[in-house]
C-alpha cells in the first residue's frame, strides 16, 4: 500500500514470475508466512516468495502442517502477503481443499488474492507436510483429475484476460516409490502443468531422472534442513536442470530460533544485547514508518 506508485502498465504477478523462469540461472525462492517476510525477501533482492502452508499453519495457528489449516485461513494470509509483496508470490494450495470442484474454487480464489502461481499436490485429503509420518497419496486417476481441474481453472482465468501459473506436485516418492513419482511427474508435465515439483528426491541421480521425464517443463527443487536429505547449492541444482530452488521453511526456522534464544535470556532476567537486535531506526524503517511519513507529507497542506 505504501510502495511508490508505478509508472506505466504493471505486468501481472504471473507475467513477472514467468519472466523469472525465463531469465538465466536458477531462482532462489524463500518461503514466508506473513507480509513482513515477503517484504524482506523482496528487499534482499530475491525474485519471488512462496507462501508456505507449513509456515502459515505454524505461525498463525501454532499447529503442524497436517491438514488442519483451512482454505479460508490460507486465503486470508495470501491476500495480506500478496498485497504487501512487490515480487510475485507462489501459493501453497495443498490438495485444493477437497474434490475437483473445490480445487477450481481454490485456484480462482488464489488468483483473486493476487498470487502469481498456485501449487496443487497429489496427497490424500487431509494432507500433511512432505516429510511427516504417515504420508499417503491419492490414486493416479484422482491425482490427475485434481490437477486437470486446477489447469481448467487456470485456463478459464486466462480466457477471461487474467493470468496464473500452476505447479503440479507429487509426494509419491516417499509414499510409494521412485517409479511412481517419475510416472506422475511425467504425467503432470504432459497434462500441462507450468512447473513440476517432485517432493523428496533421495539423490542427485533421482533429480536427474526427473528431468529426463519432464522435458522442457520448468521444475522446482525444495531444500529442507533435515538430516538425510540432499542439500544442494543453487549452482548444483541449476546444473541438474532446476529452474526454482525453494527454501520453504528456512525463514520460519530462523525466526523460531531467534525468538527462543531471546526468550531464554528474558526468562533468566537478562535482555538480548545489541548484537541480537536491529538498531531502533532500522526497525522503525523496516516496519514502514518512513514510507508512511513520506506518503503523509504528499497530502499535507
Amino acid at each position: 500500500m505504501l510502495d511508490p506508485e508505478p509508472e506505466g502498465p504493471v505486468p501481472s504477478p504471473a507475467a513477472r514470475l514467468r519472466a523469472v523462469l525465463e531469465a538465466p540461472g536458477i531462482a532462489v525462492v524463500p518461503g514466508c508466512h506473513d507480509a513482513m517476510g515477503a517484504r524482506l525477501i523482496a528487499r534482499a533482492g530475491l525474485p519471488a516468495a512462496f507462501l508456505s502452508g507449513y509456515a502459515v499453519s505454524a505461525a498463525r495457528l501454532g499447529l503442524p502442517d497436517a491438514g488442519l489449516i483451512s482454505y479460508r485461513e490460507m486465503l486470508d494470509a495470501g491476500r495480506e502477503v500478496c498485497a504487501a509483496s512487490p515480487i510475485p508470490v507462489i501459493g501453497d494450495a495443498d490438495t485444493g481443499f477437497g474434490n475437483p470442484v473445490n480445487v477450481r474454487r481454490t485456484i480462482a480464489g488464489y488468483h483473486q488474492a493476487g498470487f502469481a502461481c498456485v501449487m496443487i499436490e497429489d496427497q490424500v485429503f487431509p494432507k500433511r507436510c512432505g516429510f511427516a509420518q504417515g504420508l499417503e497419496v491419492a490414486p493416479r486417476e484422482e491425482a490427475l483429475m485434481r490437477l486437470r481441474a486446477a489447469l481448467d481453472a487456470r485456463d478459464a482465468i486466462r480466457k477471461a484476460g487474467g493470468d496464473l501459473l500452476v505447479i503440479g506436485r507429487t509426494d509419491s516418492r516417499a509414499a510409494v516409490g521412485l517409479d511412481e513419482a517419475l510416472w506422475r511427474a511425467q504425467a503432470f508435465a504432459e497434462l500441462g502443468a507450468d512447473i513440476v515439483y517432485f517432493e523428496a528426491p533421495q539423490s542427485t541421480q533421482e533429480m536427474e531422472a526427473l528431468h529426463r521425464v519432464t522435458g522442457a517443463t520448468p521444475t522446482m527443487l525444495a531444500q529442507v534442513e533435515k538430516p538425510g536429505r540432499p542439500f544442494l547449492a543453487p549452482k548444483q541444482a541449476e546444473a541438474i536442470g532446476y529452474d526454482i530452488l525453494l527454501l520453504g521453511v528456512t525463514l520460519l526456522n530462523v525466526v523460531i530460533r531467534a525468538q527462543q534464544d531471546a526468550l531464554a535470556l528474558m526468562a533468566q532476567g537478562q535482555h538480548p544485547g545489541p548484537d541480537r537486535l536491529l538498531p531502533f531506526d532500522e526497525l522503525y524503517d523496516r516496519v514502514g514508518f518512513n514510507a508512511y511519513y513520506e506518503m503523509e507529507r504528499r497530502y499535507a497542506r
